[in-house]
């Protein structure tokens, strides 16, 4: 009976080994790496109700380097235009080929916005 226990136990603990792994493989998927630094993105729609096409990408990190940054947002820009609509086209309103003045940096995330353009 007490190597069943046993086994119970180290099953129970290699499940939650898995699931703790799991958990940190999903949030390494969410960041990339330019120029050598790894940046944590995220992108999502400014107002789901309205319309996934408006959406703004955080890049944290961001004073690592400012100009892989900026290439880091893009990059989560395209994925999720890519994503929701099938395409890369974005319109920035505030992209990575904006004037770096208007580019904000604000607790050390830079956020960049667009609207995914249809096919």
């Amino acid at each position: 009976m007490s190597r069943l226990i046993g086994r119970v136990g180290l099953a129970g603990l290699v499940a939650a080994l898995a699931v703790t792994s799991g958990c940190s493989l999903q949030k390494r998927e969410n960041r990339l790496l330019f120029g050598g630094h790894y940046f944590p993105i995220k992108a999502k729609a400014v107002d789901k109700k309205v319309s996934l096409a408006n959406f703004t990408v955080t890049v944290d990190k961001a004073s690592q380097s400012p100009d892989d940054a900026r290439e880091a947002g893009r990059h989560g820009g395209t994925v999720y235009c890519i994503g929701n609509y099938g395409t890369s086209e974005i319109e920035w309103s505030l992209g990575p080929d904006s004037d770096p003045a208007q580019l904000r940096i604000v607790d050390d995330k830079l956020t960049l916005s667009g609207t995914c353009q249809r096919p």
